[in-house]
């Protein structure tokens, strides 16, 4: 600290002696610099002109504005930090089924800790001492009333043992779960914190956000609190896998995202996206991003269904969203014209019709029959769904928007259709969406393993039928999709990025995180290895050395 101080007071000093020497020069005329040293009184006094300034009053008005936002809206947000016990069998390998959080480092010399020495004068190895080890994440969120309910991200607090939330001031308060939704990515938390901090955001209606608009986004990347960025809303409209579909989880989406180019990082989600009045507009979720940092494609959830979900968090702990009970794709002139349509014709082409769901109860029809598009087969020859009570469907994202936006469960819908050719309606009752189900394999239980071993460093996750898809890769690719590589890791060495997807390892074939751990741990530490991965839909060999995780 004592050197910043130094080092910005030195900054200071300079910045004026740059400014006086701007001051002195710009009264130069041309030709006079060489006769600066020698100008006497009377040409001293022959001053020219003050130049014109251009009036600042836009920019004045521009960066009152920020600030005016900031001081309104950034006592409301807060920084949150969440920890997860990790299992011994997590840390085998290099490799973590699918945690959001970054192991903490440990520095070389921590006081108290036994045998840290790295040569024991009793020539036995260093042993670290038995306990838990910790996956840490940092992320955002914000006050919703003054009762000490925080509003944050799903993805933020899923699975997390203990969450504490540090307001702007720096206090820091333990938090309780209240409520979750994964298929909306939001969650509530409790805090017990004093009147003072519990300052709730104001709430704007984000279906009146237009394209252009100013958008500020105020959280915490990298954990550094506080943090404004500033741009623009860059689209509207747009959908977005639920945070459990991008883990491998069910395939639903959230509509009605807004796009922007503020800059958002890791960190920032579960923060706040604000119009020029400090109004939330949305909840800052997550990016495009081939590096994993800030590309300026910004996504967030809007605040229209944040109004809906989080009330109902808050009272019942959970939301029900409603439920069609159909997988489809929209009808491009291609599949128009395969199934003998105009190519113009536009609308949702049901795929699949769930079993015991409400589209089958009404008598919707999936597609049976496949047809080769550009290398890839595809079912077609169901109904195409061209409106919903009356509002023109021209792709699968309207539907979504429409059922996410303006029904409720238990309510009616009339499906306008297409089959067979011919025009048709439908009413259907929507029913609730499903539980979440995932069938965790019973295996035999392993003794506890010592940290080390051999390390690749990635974090991943089972490739689905439905994250197959969202990669554009046939449904029955197998393999293990890359979310996150650890830094100065084997797997970072070897360029490994996130959305590869590992299908192999020296020829054997790679189909679960447990599969491609147990064919790490048959190698030593700097042995090199072939991953066979598929990036944006290539097959491509990269070599590996792996190496020790010390």
């Amino acid at each position: 600290m004592k050197k910043s101080v130094v080092t910005l007071t030195t900054l200071a000093v300079l910045a004026g002696l740059i400014v006086s020497a701007c001051s002195v020069a710009s009264n130069i005329l041309p030709g006079q610099a060489s006769n600066l040293l020698n100008v006497d009184t009377a040409s001293a006094q022959a001053t020219p002109a003050p130049v014109a300034i251009p009036d600042n009053g836009m920019l004045a008005a521009y960066q009152q504005t920020l600030t005016g936002i900031y001081d309104k809206v950034n006592p409301s947000v807060v920084n949150i930090r969440v920890l997860q016990k990790l299992d011994a069998s997590d840390l085998q390998g290099g490799v973590i089924p699918g945690l959001p959080f970054q192991l903490p480092e440990l520095p070389f010399d921590i006081p108290g800790l036994p045998n840290q020495d790295p040569n024991p004068d009793n020539g036995q190895e260093p042993q670290l001492p038995d306990m838990p080890q910790y996956g840490q994440g940092l992320g955002s969120g914000f006050v919703w009333d003054t009762n000490g309910h925080i509003v944050t991200n799903n993805h933020v607090v899923e699975g997390a043992d203990k969450i504490e939330v540090i307001f702007a001031d720096g206090t820091t308060v333990s938090a309780d779960l209240v409520g979750n939704d994964p298929d909306s990515d939001l969650a509530v938390l409790s805090v017990d914190a004093p009147a003072n901090l519990l300052k709730p955001v104001e709430v704007a209606d984000s279906d009146q956000v237009k394209v252009g608009q100013l958008a500020v986004a105020i959280g915490n990347p990298y954990g550094l609190d506080g943090t404004m960025t500033a741009g623009i809303v860059s689209a509207i409209g747009r959908t977005m896998a639920a945070s459990d579909a991008r883990i491998g989880g069910s395939g639903y989406s959230i509509p009605n995202i807004i796009q922007t180019d503020a800059p958002i990082n890791p960190g920032n989600s579960g923060g706040v996206l604000v119009n020029d009045q400090g109004q939330v507009i949305g909840v800052t979720a997550a990016i495009e991003s081939t590096s994993g940092s800030n590309a300026g494609i910004g996504f967030v959830i809007p605040s229209s269904i944040v109004l809906r979900v989080v009330p109902s968090l808050i009272k019942d702990g959970s939301f029900e969203h409603p439920y069609l009970g159909i997988s489809g794709l929209s009808l491009t002139p291609d599949l128009a014209k395969a199934m003998d349509l105009d190519e113009s014709q536009r609308g949702a082409l049901v795929g699949e019709v769930v079993t015991g769901g409400p589209a089958e109860k009404a008598g919707l029809q999936g597609s049976e029959n496949s047809v080769e598009i550009d290398g890839q087969s595809i079912n077609v020859g169901g109904d195409v769904i061209t409106a919903i009570d009356g509002e023109a469907v021209k792709e699968m994202d309207d539907i979504i928007a429409y059922l996410g936006s303006k029904t409720v469960v238990g309510q009616e819908v009339t499906l306008t259709l297409l089959r067979d050719g011919n025009e048709t309606s439908v009413v259907v009752t929507l029913q609730a969406r499903p539980a979440r189900t995932v069938e965790v394999p019973q295996e035999a239980e392993q003794p506890a393993q010592p940290q080390g071993g051999v390390f690749l460093g990635i974090g991943g996750v089972p490739l689905t039928a439905e994250l197959a898809r969202s990669l554009d890769l046939p449904e029955d690719t197998r393999g293990v999709l890359v979310q996150e590589v650890t830094s100065e890791s084997p797997a970072d060495k070897a360029n490994l990025q996130a959305d590869d997807v590992i299908t192999a390892l020296d020829g054997q074939a790679v189909e679960d995180v447990q599969g491609l751990r147990q064919l790490i741990q048959q190698h030593q530490a700097g042995d090199e290895v072939t991953l066979t991965i598929l990036r944006n839909g290539d097959e491509m060999q990269v070599k590996v050395t792996l190496a020790d995780r010390s």
